[in-house]
């Protein structure tokens, strides 16, 4: 796996960087249309409140689409250099009342801006799959009763507990009996 290439962040803080920049990793191999995927796409003017936010038409399909259309980015009235700002805040793990504080906004505009861009983070992550012999410590049923079956018990039913019991008794045979070999 590469590693992903690393953005000059002070080369994105004007608008016609940052679209040029979502262009590049967007359509890498040119742009696309995402209704159809077809390649034949014409320039059809720019967006009247964003003027470096491109539009385009498609030859195939006739939609008509821009440079943020289909992304978590799309329909949101902030500059892009804000939200390329507020993403680089989140990577430095400050809270969305700093991160408003520092561009201005207000806490609930920028609580809806972190949402919306986690949720595409999310979206885009690939699902984990796990190989080979996969090993954990402990258990939690509930948390906070470690060690109190009897705790456990009055929360849930026998049968809870006792497949709880069963998945724990299997759990450390498989331990025990079967050592990785070191």
């Amino acid at each position: 796996m590469t590693a992903p290439d690393l953005v000059n962040l002070s080369g994105l803080m004007d608008d016609a960087k940052c679209f040029t920049f979502v262009r590049q990793h967007r359509w890498p191999q040119g742009v696309r249309c995402p209704g159809c995927s077809n390649g034949a796409v014409i320039r059809d003017g720019c967006d009247d409140t964003q003027p470096h936010r491109q539009r385009y038409r498609c030859k195939a399909c006739s939609g008509r689409f821009d440079d943020l259309t289909g992304t978590v980015l799309a329909g949101h009235h902030q500059p892009l250099r804000v939200w390329v700002l507020c993403l680089y805040f989140m990577g430095l793990n400050l809270s969305n009342r700093q991160i408003a504080k520092e561009l201005g906004l207000c806490t609930s505009d920028m609580q809806t801006m972190t949402e919306q861009l986690r949720r595409g983070l999310i979206a885009n992550t690939p699902a984990v799959e796990l190989e080979g012999e996969v090993e954990i410590d402990e258990v939690y049923v509930v948390a906070g009763h470690k060690g109190q079956p009897a705790a456990v018990a009055k929360r849930g039913s026998s049968g809870a507990v006792a497949s709880w019991q069963a998945r724990r008794a299997a759990a450390r045979w498989r331990r025990t009996s079967h050592p990785s070999s070191a």
